[in-house]
């Protein structure tokens, strides 16, 4: 049958799975009246590093899925752990009870956590773990009798999920201002950006201790920002006047987690020991959403009272602690061993840094600046006027060339994976500049 005058001829694969899309799915993020003009890539399959669209076109996965997979597609020792536990149970709920499976993972993650004597409440995604981690720093004061301790202190270009406690947290971006009457207001030190952020963040824990419930960081890097990044010894001053003036700090790692700034946790690199932790996205390696809140024995002791008193943390999730996914990390946390991907991060890192000074020497007033901790990279141009869309038109230059990267306003961000190779990180780097080469003129 002809479609009618004023709609067009879908000849491809592509064009036809993308009319299906938007005709069904709400994607987040994305204006859906100009979804099918941005061409989107429509995902089939994947093979190790490369994802295949709908019409066999490979496309090397330079974002990580939005940071999530860690490996690589199809690791055959996570499918084979996935396989060995759906035939055992997919799921059983932990409230009031337990699977092996969980338990199994939260005894391998609890020696390599930097929080003292750690206790696993488990979620489905990092916004949702960040939401726990309010939630009980909030009721570890009031379990003490403590009711003055109820705000935060969070940073500028913060991004900590977008849950109403998420967004709250976070410097506001990415359409939020709409939300302004549901948001609590929080205590704001300056990001990552501006070079003194440590010691205004330490004056106002000084100065608001008695008020604050805790104080919440992304250690190292704020990648929603535009990867922002700062000095080690700066997160471990903050955390050092947290300690000092007892007040609880939260390291959402869920974007830093799982060896993408060259240690397992970015904490470790800052020798900071989080009173609370809130880990996500690489924790299955990509493969299935699972997401956790990690707290300390003296903050876990606090809630331990009467049965069904009040002390008890009243929150739960219904997928808490899920046997598949737990399955599936527990065997990723081993591959980080038997595979030495902390060392292929450091050693690609490195020559991603060279990289990238020199592409960024090649283009000068293009490339505002290369923002990078490990692998978590941002590349900012700088286009001579607003609204140019150099990062969406860069990215989308680049999925053009086989390679896909996503644009964060005019940031571009590069973020390989684990287990990338020396040629796949020179690959990566080749595309952008054709690509940027192509878009900005240079």
């Amino acid at each position: 049958m002809t479609p009618p005058p004023d709609q067009p001829l879908l000849t491809s694969a592509h064009d036809r799975w993308v009319a299906r899309d938007a005709a069904v799915v709400w994607h987040g993020f994305t204006q859906m009246s100009s979804y099918a003009e941005n061409q989107p890539v429509m995902v089939e399959s994947a093979d190790g590093h490369e994802l295949i669209d709908v019409d066999g076109n490979r496309y090397l996965d330079a974002i990580s899925s939005l940071w999530v997979t860690t490996l690589g597609h199809n690791v055959p020792e996570l499918d084979q752990a996935l396989r060995e536990q759906i035939d055992k149970v997919a799921h059983t709920t932990l409230l009031g009870n337990g699977n092996r499976a969980t338990v199994e993972l939260a005894e391998a993650l609890a020696p390599r956590v930097p929080v003292p004597e750690p206790h696993f409440l488990f979620a489905s995604d990092g916004a949702a773990a960040v939401e726990q981690a309010l939630k009980i720093a909030f009721q570890y004061w009031t379990n003490q009798g403590v009711t003055t301790r109820n705000r935060y202190l969070a940073l500028g270009g913060a991004y900590h999920g977008d849950t109403v406690g998420g967004i709250s947290l976070g410097d506001g971006g990415f359409g939020t201002d709409v939300f302004d009457p549901l948001r609590f207001a929080v205590l704001r030190a300056p990001g990552y950006d501006d070079p003194g952020w440590a010691d205004t963040a330490c004056a106002l824990i000084a100065a608001h201790a008695d008020e604050l419930a805790a104080v919440v960081i992304e250690p190292l890097v704020q990648g929603a920002a535009g990867m922002w990044v700062t000095d080690p010894q700066s997160v471990e001053r903050v955390g050092d006047a947290c300690h000092e003036h007892g007040v609880l700090l939260v390291a959402d790692e869920v974007a830093t987690g799982f060896g993408r700034t060259g240690t397992l946790f970015a904490s470790e690199q800052c020798r900071i020991r989080p009173d609370i932790m809130t880990i996500g996205k690489g924790l299955t390696g990509g493969y299935l959403p699972m997401a956790a809140t990690i707290a300390s024995r003296r903050v876990y002791e606090a809630f331990l009272g009467p049965d069904l008193g009040e002390r008890t943390f009243y929150h739960g999730h219904s997928f808490s602690g899920n046997a598949l996914c737990a399955a599936v990390a527990r065997r990723h946390l081993e591959l980080f061993d038997e595979l030495d991907v902390l060392t292929n991060v450091r050693e690609r890192a490195g020559e991603l840094a060279i990289l990238l000074e020199k592409f960024a020497g090649e283009r000068p007033g293009v490339v505002g600046d290369v923002r990078r901790r490990g692998l978590m990279t941002g590349v900012e141009l700088a286009p001579p006027a607003d609204g140019l869309r150099w990062g969406r038109l860069v990215c989308a230059a680049a999925v053009r060339r086989g390679v896909l990267l996503r644009p964060l306003g005019d940031v571009v961000i590069v973020m390989p994976l684990l287990t990338s190779t020396p040629d796949e990180i020179e690959r990566i780097v080749t595309v952008l500049g054709e690509a940027v080469d192509e878009v900005c003129g240079t």
